[in-house]
């Protein structure tokens, strides 16, 4: 089974959400995300500053076989982008939970996190699509 951390929240199309607990969540895709899609080649991120809204497409990844679109699992304004996903976007399929992130969102509305997966929601989720 894939990597699933506790700490995290999730969405069931597969974005993780940390809580860095100074009012903004950090963003990226599952272990099992990034697994399915296989080598990751591209990645459209949102643009820094930009406003984007929970459950909003938020930008693209695509890999050797699919592109995927990426979802916001909160509202808010775009922070901090991941620009070495740019020139690495295999990162991602290095380090879901690390290196790969995408990009930082400062909350608008902090009881969104509350209405994400936990982990073992998300889990129960991925084994419903099999």
């Amino acid at each position: 089974m894939a990597e699933t951390p506790k700490e995290l929240k999730y969405l069931d199309t597969h974005e993780w959400a940390r809580d860095e607990s100074d009012g903004s969540v950090t963003v990226g895709i599952t272990d099992h995300a990034q697994d399915s899609l296989g080598d990751v080649v591209y990645v459209e991120l949102p643009e820094l500053g930009s406003t984007i809204n929970a459950g909003e497409e938020t930008g693209v990844v695509e890999s050797v076989k699919a592109a995927s679109d990426i979802f916001a699992p909160v509202s808010g304004e775009v922070i901090a982008v991941n620009a070495a996903l740019e020139d690495e976007p295999e990162t991602i399929n290095g380090s879901p939970y690390g290196d790969g992130w995408f990009y930082k969102v400062k909350m608008s509305d902090p009881t969104e996190l509350e209405q994400l997966l936990d982990a073992e929601g998300y889990l129960a989720a991925v084994e419903s699509e099999d």
